[in-house]
Formats: structure tokens, C-alpha cells, sequence
């Protein structure tokens, strides 16, 4: 841990604090930075840096830190700072728990095609842009956007604000990957098949893969993170 972020870049959403500056709208901030992979796991958040750049009082950035770390997506170290935090293996699995009872549930009560795809559309779109370029980091977002889009679907706003925190959760275990071409790429094809079966006005069908999607997407990360650890426990001991 201990990563370095140029602040710099979150100047441009000063503008997003409008004349209410407030702890939450500070939050929302950063947990979108978090989910778009500005802000890496093991990333070291400067107080004095952040607020210069959103033009914040301190207190009111670490109010901010504090509902971030309420929501698992930092984490105080004492004498040392806050930082952007690494998820554990169990925390994957009840991400992915906690996706397959929301999403597939979404898609389950969707009531009489037509649906509302236009977003999930332009969120393959952009994954598919991302491909091209070679961008992977992108990738995962475009991938971030789509399952976004596939919970808006069911037009609750509760709904919307719990995806947002785990969604940005995800992110930190998507970085967790060495290589994010052989992840990502896959699963882009798969959020075709879903969108195509929601166009046909077959929900049942986008239900199965998308629970098909979910479950091998945890097993892959799983597997990731075990092996992850054995290697560094193998380190130790050598």
C-alpha cells in the first residue's frame, strides 16, 4: 500500500459541489472516481491535496472519508493515513452475492417488453470503443456501466444507490487482476447475449446468463485472489 494519486485531476469536479459543498456530494465524488479506476486499491489519500483540488474544508473531507469507509471503500491506518482499500477473498464472494440477488432479481420482475436498453446499448458500445483501443482499464468501466444500466431497469432509486457502492467495491477487486485484457475481454461478449435477449423480449433467458456470467466471473476472481495469496505466503516462507 501506499500508492500515490495525482489530485489534480478531481479539480474539474470542483464545479460538481455547486454552492452546497457538503460531506455526501464529496463522497459521491470520490466513489465515482473509485469506480471509474482513478483512485486504485492501496491508494494513499492526501487530505491536504484532495481538498485543495475540490476547494473543501478538511472537516468536511474527512466526513467524506469516514462515509466512504462505512461503505468498505477506504480504510484508516493508524499513523500512516487513509487509504483506498484491497478486498479480502470473502468480500468477492459477498460482492457476488449480493450482485446475483439484485441483478437477476431486476431482470426476473422486468415487466412486458419494451424496455428501456438505450443505456445498457451505449454501455456496450463504449465497452466495445474501449476493445478496439486497446484500453482495458476502460473496458472494465464500460463493463461497470452496463450492469448499472441493467439494475436502472427497474426504475428504483434504492436500488440505483446500492449498486453504486458495490459497484465501485467491484472496481477495487477488478484492479486485483494481473491481466485485464483476458479478463475483461470475454465478458463483453457476454453482455451482447444478454442485451440481445432483452431486445428479443426473452428476460428469462438474460436471467440464465446473466447468472451464468456472474457465477463464472466469481470463480475466475476467486481463484485469482487464492492464488494471489499462496504466492505471497510461498514469498514469505522463502
Amino acid at each position: 500500500m501506499g500508492t500515490e494519486v495525482d489530485p489534480a485531476a478531481l479539480a474539474g469536479d470542483r464545479a460538481l459541489l455547486g454552492r452546497t459543498s457538503t460531506a455526501e456530494r464529496v463522497a459521491d465524488i470520490l466513489r465515482t472516481r473509485i469506480a471509474e479506476g482513478f483512485l486504485p486499491p492501496g491508494s494513499k489519500l492526501s487530505e491536504e491535496a484532495i481538498g485543495g483540488a475540490l476547494g473543501i474544508s478538511r472537516n468536511t473531507l474527512r466526513e467524506a472519508f469516514r462515509l466512504l469507509t462505512h461503505e468498505r471503500l477506504l480504510t484508516h491506518e493508524l499513523n500512516r493515513g487513509v487509504f483506498v482499500r484491497i478486498p479480502a477473498v470473502k468480500e468477492v464472494v459477498d460482492i457476488f452475492r449480493v450482485r446475483t440477488l439484485v441483478e437477476c432479481a431486476v431482470i426476473r420482475n422486468l415487466g412486458a417488453p419494451p424496455y428501456q436498453l438505450k443505456p445498457a446499448e451505449a454501455a456496450v458500445h463504449e465497452g466495445e470503443r474501449a476493445a478496439e483501443a486497446g484500453s482495458w482499464l476502460d473496458l472494465g468501466t464500460a463493463n461497470i456501466h452496463f450492469h448499472r444500466d441493467l439494475v436502472a431497469l427497474a426504475n428504483s432509486p434504492r436500488t440505483d444507490e446500492l449498486m453504486q457502492g458495490i459497484l465501485a467495491e467491484l472496481r477495487l477487486v477488478f484492479h486485483m487482476m494481473d491481466n485485464q485484457r483476458s479478463f475483461h475481454e470475454p465478458y463483453l461478449a457476454r453482455n451482447r447475449q444478454i442485451l440481445g435477449a432483452l431486445r428479443t423480449g426473452n428476460p428469462v433467458k438474460a436471467e440464465q446468463l446473466l447468472a451464468a456470467y456472474l457465477q463464472d466471473a466469481e470463480t475466475q476472481i476467486v481463484q485469482h485472489y487464492a492464488q494471489r495469496i499462496a504466492g505471497t505466503r510461498k514469498g514469505a516462507e522463502e
